[in-house]
C-alpha cells in the first residue's frame, strides 16, 4: 500500500490545496492530510478549526484513494513514522517555493531515509494563491469565494469580521 502525507498549516485551506490533495490522491492508496500546529506561524484559525475545515473540504473530494485529515505537532518525519507514510507530498508554486522545499526534503531524507518527497506543481489558476494572501484579502473585504471552499469562505468571513 502506498501511503502519503501532505503536510501544511492550511490557515485556511485553499482551492490550491484541494487541487494538490486531489492529484496526490491518484499517487497514493491512502493520503494523510496532516494539519500542523504551526509553532512558527501566527494562525488565524486554531488547530481544531483548521482540522474541522479540512475534514469538510476532504469530504467533498471523490474518486481518489482514501484521504484522511489528521493533526500533527513536531517533526514531519515523526508523523511519517506514525502513519507509515513513505511519500511526502509538497505543492510548488514558484522557484522560491522549490528552493525552500528542496532544503526540507534533504533534511527529511537525512532524518528518515527511505521517505521520498514528491513535488506537485500547482495548477496555473492557483499559482498566485496562498493562505496568507487569502487571509489578508478577506480582512480587507475582498471576495475570495472562487479561491476557497464555500464552507471555508463562510467561516473565514465570520472570523475576520468579528469586529465589523
Amino acid at each position: 500500500m502506498r501511503i502519503g502525507i501532505y503536510p501544511g498549516t492550511f490557515d485556511p485551506v485553499t482551492r490550491g490545496h484541494e487541487d494538490i490533495i486531489r492529484r496526490a490522491g491518484t499517487l497514493c492508496d491512502r493520503l494523510y492530510v496532516a494539519v500542523a500546529r504551526g509553532h512558527h506561524k501566527q494562525s488565524l484559525f486554531s488547530l481544531e478549526e483548521r482540522l474541522d475545515l479540512m475534514r469538510t473540504v476532504c469530504a467533498d473530494l471523490h474518486g481518489n484513494g482514501e484521504v484522511i485529515p489528521v493533526a500533527f505537532d513536531g517533526l514531519l518525519v515523526n508523523a511519517c513514522r506514525q502513519y507509515r507514510a513513505s511519500l511526502i507530498i509538497r505543492g510548488i508554486r514558484s522557484v522560491a517555493d522549490y528552493e525552500y522545499e528542496h532544503q526540507l526534503s534533504g533534511m527529511n531524507r537525512h532524518l528518515l531515509p527511505g521517505v521520498e518527497t514528491v513535488f506537485l506543481i500547482t495548477a496555473d489558476r492557483y499559482s498566485f494563491v496562498s493562505s496568507s494572501l487569502i487571509r489578508e484579502t478577506a480582512r480587507l473585504g475582498g471576495d475570495v469565494g472562487e479561491l476557497v471552499h464555500p464552507d471555508v469562505k463562510k467561516f473565514l468571513t465570520v472570523k475576520v469580521c468579528k469586529d465589523c
